[in-house]
Formats: structure tokens, C-alpha cells, sequence
């Protein structure tokens, strides 16, 4: 076939909004870690920006770290570690762990959840598990409150396995054009009866919180257990198509939309208003959801007060003794 066919063909797919490929997940590919490795997680951020651990229970600790163990041959350089620092031999009902990412509302709409041309999604991942046999992953729809679960079978353990899952969309509720939570994509990591006790339907859309993670294996048996994950790809339609990789600049962007971090002295403009405060402003790389929450350093080693934002900056800066700082975070996650 000729290359202007295939131009044609490829516009004419533009128009029927046919075209996949573009990625909904962010830092799929593991690279952007600004926080570093985190030592027993329970609910925490992980070492990798977006993805975070949700856990409930006396047991089932992790510690997080950005990891050079990838798949072989697939372009990715860096994986998300979990190390499991703390096991949970005997899991309660109500225990849980799951690893997750969440999707702003307003990058979801062109899905059209709530009417009945609700797309389809397809989620791609490599994972390398310490357990063989059945793991759950869920989509939830945050608006509308329900779940949808598929599992996949790991056939061998510390191995890399990628792994392809269809979602059909959900034509009952839409998802609010908002920057609050859309999707949330969960691996399931420990699951107790209270969410694992009911019944598995593949593909369904559902409010039972037994059916979300039936037959789950206990990946915090062992604190020798290590849970690898990366190149996800959560794209539109029913095929996984290969992992879109992007530069590390725009990588880095999009994750400082939610957390950005800055270490190392920067000047900050701005004037002395008395004896104990100075006025300022000082930028962010990138606007942010929304006004974050603000940790400063300031010269002299102690953390500022008085420290206002907004999406782009932040709006004031207290000690007139010091007119520098020495790191920063700030935090708008969903």
C-alpha cells in the first residue's frame, strides 16, 4: 500500500475518532521519582510519582523504590519496586493493600461515559510478581461509585509478564468535567474476605465491594517478596497498542501538575515587610490542580510559615532573615 493511502486511511480513522494510542496514565514508564525511595508504606506516595499504596491492617508494610529490573527488549529503563518490609501472614477480613493511580475527571470526557457510546479502554502492563495464580485489577469510576474488575493469571513467578485488559465504558453516569478524581486503576496486593469473598464477573460494572478482588493471592506473605510494575498504557478502544514512550521533560511535567519538589537554594523575589516577615512570589514549573500544600526550607534551616498558594505560585514567604530557601514541595494530589 502506498504512503498516501496510508496517510488517508489514517485521517479517515482521525475523523471516525477511531485513533488509540495516547497514554491516560502518567509516569507509565516508572522515569520520574522525585520523592525518592519511601521505606514502609502503608498509605503512602510510592517512589514513582502517581502511583501511590492504600493499605488497611496491623501487618503488610512496603518499601518503595525506582528500580533498574525492567523487561528485556521493551525500551523502559526503570520499574516501580515494592519491597515488602513488613508481612501479613494472617489477613483479616477487613485487610487490604492495593497499589493505584488516579485520573483527573476532566481527562477522561472524550470516553463519554453516561451516554451509550461510551468507549472502551484497554489497559496494558508488564508486571513481575512473587505469586503465581490469580490477581485482580479494577477500574473505579469515582462519580458514579462503581467498580470493574478483571484478573490475570501470573503462570511464573519473578518472571516479567506483560498483561492486556479490555474495560467496557459505563453508559449509566457520566464522569464530571472536573479536576477531582475520574478513574482510579488499582492492582490489587492483599485482599481480606470483605473484599474478596463474593463473586467474579469479568467485565462488569458493580457496587459489591466482595467482588473486587475474589481469589486474590497474598503478595505480603514473605517479607522476600518483591512486586515489580511498568510500561503501563491505559489507552482508548479494544487493543493494546505499544507503550508511547515520551521525553523525560514532558514526563516530568505532567507529574509536576500533582507534586513538585525543588532542593538546592533558589532566590526569591520580593520585599521586606517587618521585623519578621518578607513578602514574595515564587514560581512553579507548571500550574498546578489546584492550590497545593507547601513545605518550605528556609537559610537558616528551618521550616517557613505563613507559606500561601495558588495554582501558579505561591504568594508569600515568612523570615525576613533569610531571602532564599532551600527546598520545597508542594503537594496537589488527588
Amino acid at each position: 500500500m502506498s504512503r498516501a493511502r496510508d496517510l488517508a486511511d489514517l485521517g479517515g480513522a482521525a475523523d471516525a475518532g477511531t485513533v488509540t494510542g495516547e497514554s491516560l496514565i502518567i509516569n507509565g514508564d516508572m522515569a520520574i521519582s522525585q520523592r525518592g525511595s519511601v521505606a514502609a508504606i502503608q498509605t503512602a506516595y510510592t517512589a514513582c510519582d502517581r502511583f501511590k499504596i492504600s493499605g488497611n491492617g496491623t501487618a503488610a508494610r512496603f518499601d518503595s523504590s525506582q528500580s533498574t529490573d525492567v523487561p528485556s527488549g521493551q525500551g523502559f529503563s526503570n520499574s516501580l519496586k515494592l519491597d515488602v518490609s513488613t508481612a501479613d501472614t494472617s489477613i483479616s477480613a477487613g485487610d487490604f493493600a492495593i497499589l493505584y493511580q488516579v485520573i483527573e475527571a476532566q481527562n477522561l470526557q472524550h470516553l463519554k461515559y453516561g451516554t451509550s457510546e461510551a468507549e472502551k479502554c484497554t489497559l496494558s502492563f508488564w508486571v513481575k510478581s512473587p505469586k503465581t495464580g490469580t490477581h485482580n485489577l479494577e477500574i473505579q469510576h469515582s462519580d458514579a461509585g462503581y467498580f470493574n474488575t478483571h484478573q490475570y493469571s501470573i503462570t511464573t513467578a519473578n518472571t516479567w509478564q506483560k498483561v492486556e485488559i479490555t474495560f467496557d465504558g459505563y453508559q449509566t453516569t457520566a464522569i464530571n468535567n472536573d479536576n477531582g478524581q475520574g478513574f482510579v486503576i488499582s492492582w490489587w496486593l492483599v485482599a481480606g474476605s470483605t473484599f474478596s469473598g463474593g463473586t467474579y464477573t469479568e467485565n462488569t460494572w458493580y457496587t459489591t465491594n466482595a467482588n473486587r478482588a475474589v481469589g486474590q493471592v497474598n503478595i505480603a506473605d514473605s517479607t522476600s517478596n518483591d512486586f515489580y510494575l511498568t510500561g503501563v498504557k491505559l489507552e482508548v478502544g479494544s487493543a493494546a497498542t505499544p507503550f508511547q514512550h515520551e521525553s523525560y521533560g514532558d514526563n516530568l511535567a505532567k507529574c509536576q501538575r500533582y507534586y513538585n519538589k525543588h532542593s538546592g537554594s533558589m532566590n526569591i523575589h520580593g520585599f521586606y515587610y517587618n521585623s519578621s516577615t518578607s513578602l514574595a512570589e515564587m514560581n512553579f514549573p507548571v500550574t498546578m490542580r489546584s492550590a497545593p500544600t507547601l513545605s518550605a526550607t528556609n537559610g537558616a534551616g528551618s521550616t517557613s510559615s505563613d507559606i500561601t498558594s495558588v495554582t501558579g505560585f505561591t504568594r508569600a514567604y515568612s523570615d525576613a532573615t533569610d531571602n532564599y530557601i532551600t527546598s520545597y514541595t508542594a503537594d496537589a494530589e488527588l
